[in-house]
């Protein structure tokens, strides 16, 4: 199983992610845009997973490596090559099926509820209600002929799944303490005080348990993108 990754900056990664897929034997790529936006040739990769950061899939003058990330993403799906994701992953996803990424009407940042949407059987099914990590302030249409799955207080669209092995998800269920302090550490810029973000002893604070739980509902998005016969 070959994975190939998008990373946008070097303190957000896999966290939980790279234990399971290592688990499982895969063979890890990955195309850094912060240093080089070389991408692989599609024919080689089962899973393509795209992660989070601090830019908007808007700014491609400034960062035109964007355009070609998103041609990337949108002919990976074309072939039937599961995606996931994450964050500016799930924005990205929604930008290039040709839906719209804007600022939302609030910036949340924290551990925030989210809430499933009923979707058909064939999706992927979240619990009634979740607690996980957010750390955004833009937010996406859903993408023509996407499925809602999931919405939270602040964000009316935190999940979506598009044909049966594209998943976009708002949140972060892959943080990690030490993916946590990567981030924090590197954005508390943006740690204003509001509604829907949380202070960063708040975000210090959070117990053990946290983690594993939301660790634990990424796994299971993962076996859902690959089953065993993958």
């Amino acid at each position: 199983m070959n994975v190939h990754i998008l990373q946008h900056v070097p303190f957000e990664g896999l966290g939980s992610i790279a234990p399971w897929l290592q688990n499982r034997g895969a063979s890890i790529s990955d195309t850094r845009f912060y240093e080089s936006p070389v991408l692989p040739n599609l024919a080689t990769i089962d899973l393509i997973i795209a992660l989070g950061g601090p830019m908007s899939v808007n700014d491609e003058a400034a960062l035109p490596w964007l355009i070609t990330e998103k041609q990337f993403i949108r002919s990976a799906i074309q072939r039937g090559i599961p995606v996931l994701g994450i964050c500016l992953g799930a924005q990205l996803i929604a930008s290039a099926l040709g839906a719209s990424i804007y600022p939302g009407k609030h910036r949340e940042i924290g551990w925030f509820d989210i809430t499933s949407v009923p979707s058909p059987s064939h999706t992927f099914h979240f619990p009634p209600t979740a607690t996980v990590f957010h750390w955004h302030g833009e937010t996406f249409d859903l993408p023509p002929g996407a499925i809602h799955l999931a919405r939270s207080a602040a964000c009316e669209h935190q999940a979506f799944q598009f044909g049966p092995n594209v998943i976009g998800l708002q949140f972060h269920l892959e943080t990690t303490p030490e993916s946590a302090d990567s981030i924090i550490s590197h954005c508390r810029n943006e740690l204003i005080p509001s509604t829907f973000v949380q202070s960063e002893s708040t975000l210090r604070a959070t117990p053990p348990e946290a983690y594993t739980s939301i660790n634990s509902l990424m796994a299971q998005i993962l076996a859902f993108l690959l089953p065993p016969s993958t």
